[in-house]
């Protein structure tokens, strides 16, 4: 692939870049901004948006109160977003699209995390489920309303596109769910916008989008490691279980012999995340390069992502993955704490839907003759936009007793002087 990158980091746009210019719109058509570019001004308008702010106090692993320096939703959607953009400038990509695909990627994640969405899919049920990536979708096409001239943030068509395709297409070639949605179906909110302005949802997402869901990866893999030992889940010798991880520590101790445990772990995120960024950016060039797209519309096309690990990293990505899922997700203390987030949930959801009233005006407006079904979607709306902490005070005002959510033992943080 011939190289035409310009010095001092100046931004370039490759020819299979998603250009700006040459965006498919909006479903509402608006004059142009004299100085942003359609996507930069859907990045600001997610930066702006009530969703956005409400990931401060939502659970990426732990309930917020546990510590200041853990991982929310919204730090954890900064660190994607600045990973994404690595990526999207070593590629060519527009990085502004792969920002604001990474900082939009979780707007609809439930309050108490995967346990949180875990427990309102469990309501939801017998009224086609919950899907945080079909909500993110209603929140930016409906929910979100600000706007003098349209519900939601009237994003472009290539934003929605990848915040609905960044995980792959949702239909085969044959025009069959793929089989993250075999068993339940695709979720009828994308299907509905989909019916309205078509996504190609058979096809892959761009390559901002495939930038993006991998930054997802790389954060989640380098930070919870993070998190997990600042909260005691494991120890730095644990890690040895893991090859490549135990490789990244080695080097640690030969460069840097006898450094404090805080700043061992700080190196060890920071190298997990340029091995994982320096690997994507070379398997993605070589597939590029073999693909050798003229356009986005090649990207779009193409069997497989583009933007990729290398079988080698994905191996170790995965073993990573698996050593956390074992060691910090599935803890008895956090599972623990993860059930009683989860009664919280279940909780609000019955009693709102005995008494849709009990929830504000703006939400039980209109539901007094409404169906069961329409009933249970408001409620889950609602939920699903509660930060954890609203969802506990929300939990107080119905019930007697509410949990408290919290686990042993407490974190360990770094210290705040000189010994």
């Amino acid at each position: 692939m011939q190289d035409t990158r310009r010095p001092n980091g100046e931004r370039w746009r490759a020819p299979y870049a998603t250009d700006p210019a040459a965006t498919r719109g909006r479903l509402i058509p608006e004059p142009g901004s004299p100085t942003r570019s359609d996507f930069q001004r859907d990045r600001d308008r997610i930066i702006h948006s009530t969703a956005f702010r409400r990931l401060k106090h939502k659970t990426q692993v732990f309930v917020h109160h546990e510590g200041d320096h853990y991982r929310t939703r919204l730090t954890h959607s900064l660190e994607v977003s600045q990973i994404a953009r690595a990526l999207a400038r070593a590629l060519g990509l527009d990085e502004d699209l792969a920002e604001a695909l990474a900082l939009s990627h979780d707007l609809g994640h439930t309050c108490f995390g995967h346990t949180g969405e875990d427990a309102l899919d469990a309501c939801m049920a017998p009224f086609g489920g919950f899907d945080h990536n079909a909500q993110t979708l209603r929140i930016v096409t409906r929910l979100e309303r600000r706007y003098a001239g349209f519900d939601g943030l009237n994003l472009t068509w290539e934003t929605l596109e990848g915040l609905v395709k960044h995980n792959g297409p949702l239909l085969t070639a044959e025009g069959l769910p793929t089989p993250r949605y075999a068993e339940r179906g695709i979720p009828a909110a994308i299907l509905e916008y989909d019916a309205v302005n078509p996504l190609d949802i058979a096809l892959h997402a761009g390559p901002e989008a495939q930038a993006a869901a991998l930054a997802d990866d790389i954060a989640y893999a380098a930070h919870d490691l993070d998190d997990g030992l600042r909260a005691g889940l494991f120890d730095l010798s644990d890690l040895d279980a893991v090859p490549f991880l135990a490789g990244l520590l080695d080097e640690i101790a030969t460069l840097h012999p006898g450094l404090e445990s805080a700043r061992v772990v700080h190196e060890l995120a920071r190298r997990v995340i340029t091995r994982f960024v320096e690997d994507v950016i070379r398997e993605s060039e070589r597939r590029i390069a073999t693909l050798d797209p003229k356009t986005v519309a090649d990207i779009h096309a193409a069997g497989a992502p583009v933007v990729a690990f290398s079988p080698a990293i994905e191996a170790a990505d995965a073993e990573v993955m698996r050593f956390l899922w074992k060691r910090m997700y599935r803890d008895p203390s956090v599972m623990a704490v993860r059930e009683q987030a989860a009664s919280i949930v279940s909780d609000l959801f019955t009693a709102f839907k005995a008494d849709p009233s009990r929830m504000p005006p703006e939400w039980s407006a209109d539901l007094a003759q409404a169906s069961e079904p329409r009933i249970a979607r408001r409620i889950a709306d609602y939920i699903a936009g509660m930060t954890d902490t609203y969802a506990v005070l929300a939990h107080r005002k119905l019930f007697a007793a509410t949990p408290e959510l919290e686990r042993s033992p407490p974190s360990r943080g770094l210290p705040l002087a000189e010994p």
